[in-house]
């Protein structure tokens, strides 16, 4: 569900019409709902009311400053994976006792950073990283608690390159090498093993795949109890999926009552690093028809809008719904809707039956709230879009628009 709908012939982000967006802030523009980040949010975070938790949302599927703000204002803790999403984190108001730092590859200025704001724990993805935050902990005479990442080799039928909990993935560690690291940490300078980490991929339409790796980690939290090593936090990250086209994904509420259910009155702390789920459905991404073009073979749409500004149809062959934002009742053809790159993987949509458009007029692609602006470059010198959050009739400038002057700022 979103705060996007027609009224009188016309898109509204609610109760702002898009056409008004775009005259102040022009095209591709990001338009994201307040109170659609709101109403998933509370939908997510109250499926698991009857488990002592915290949900942290992902900062990578949506760093904006406003939307992080607003969503610490609902009490959400966030997930990060770099010392920049740190410092936005920080900006935005979050509390860095509600803050996890994930990721394979912390620097040492990044661990020092995280040590330095107090953040809630570290989850640790190798042996290496693990012996490095005791070492800059013990420096700075500072105490890291951390969680390892567990690896439980659960397939969880998603796009390749969003899955991360089989063998061949790059994160996490096996669960032997596991064990041996717990012990580690145990003995270690500087850290102290507090819970344990998990996540298995992204944009997942069932919760078997979490419930067979909840299991897998279940096992293992009994064999570290058994060497003495007491856990109190469990992280089974995110990667609940959403609506692009045709798929079914469970609603939160399913997903709280299983692992109610499987956790029981276990003493942990469960956290949840939902991302996609709160803010896919929550963001549009609305392009102007610069011209349209007929060939023998195929009909294209060209939009101001690029791969290089939403990258995931180019990247993932994702589906993104499309609709006019002033609907003119025109026939239906088959068009590929493509950019200005100079990339024949520059599209937006192939194949796809939509009305007839003509230059000038605008398109909203839907579901864009999530790895949007945040995958976005600027390949092809193009400046990245403005981002806009409107919260009922208010509209905050989240991000202005990049200038030619901004993409040479920092060269010489």
């Amino acid at each position: 569900m979103h705060h996007f709908e027609y009224r009188g012939g016309e898109l509204y982000a609610e109760d702002v019409p898009v056409s008004t967006l775009v005259a102040a802030y022009g095209t591709p523009l990001y338009i994201y709902s307040a109170a659609t980040l709101r109403r998933h949010f509370t939908a997510f975070d109250s499926a698991f009311a009857a488990l002592p938790h915290l949900t942290c949302f992902s900062v990578k599927a949506n760093s904006n400053l406003s939307v992080l703000k607003t969503l610490a204002a609902q009490g959400a803790g966030v997930d990060i994976v770099s010392g920049g999403e740190l410092y936005r984190a920080l900006a935005a108001g979050v509390d860095p006792a509600k803050i996890v730092y994930s990721g394979v590859g912390k620097r040492a200025v990044e661990i020092e950073q995280a040590l330095s704001a107090g953040i809630l724990m570290f989850n640790v993805e190798s042996m290496g990283e693990l012996e490095r935050i005791s070492a800059i902990a013990a420096r700075q005479g500072k105490n890291a608690s951390v969680s390892l990442r567990i690896n439980p080799d659960v397939d969880p039928k998603t796009h390749p390159y969003i899955s991360t909990g089989l063998k061949k993935n790059k994160f996490g560690l096996d669960i032997e090498t596991s064990l041996a690291a717990y012990a580690r940490a145990k003995e270690l300078p500087g850290v102290t093993p507090v819970g344990i980490d998990c996540h298995i991929g992204s944009q997942l339409t069932s919760i078997d795949p979490f419930l067979e790796a909840l299991k897998k980690i279940l096992a293992f939290r009994e064999k570290l109890c058994a060497m003495g090593i007491e856990t109190h936090y469990l992280d089974l990250g995110g990667g609940l999926g959403i609506q692009y086209n045709e798929e079914e994904p469970p609603h939160p509420r399913e997903f709280g009552q299983a692992l109610t259910q499987a956790l029981g009155k276990l003493p942990l702390t469960l956290i949840l690093e939902p991302g996609r789920v709160i803010v896919g459905n929550a963001g549009i991404l609305v392009t102007e028809v610069v011209y349209t073009k007929k060939t023998p073979s195929k009909d294209f749409v060209i939009v101001d809008a690029a791969m290089n500004d939403l990258i995931r149809p180019s990247l993932y062959d994702s589906y993104h719904a499309l609709g006019e934002v002033r609907p003119a009742g025109r026939e239906t053809l088959n068009v590929d809707v493509v950019g200005p790159i100079c990339e024949s993987g520059d599209f937006l949509a192939r194949d796809r039956d939509l009305p007839a458009m003509a230059p000038g007029e605008l398109l909203a692609v839907y579901s864009a709230g999530a790895y949007g602006f945040t995958m976005s470059s600027n390949y092809n010198s193009r400046p990245r879009a403005a981002e806009v959050l409107v919260d009922g009739d208010k509209v905050t400038l989240a991000r202005r628009r990049e200038t030619y002057e901004d993409l040479v700022a920092l060269e010489r």
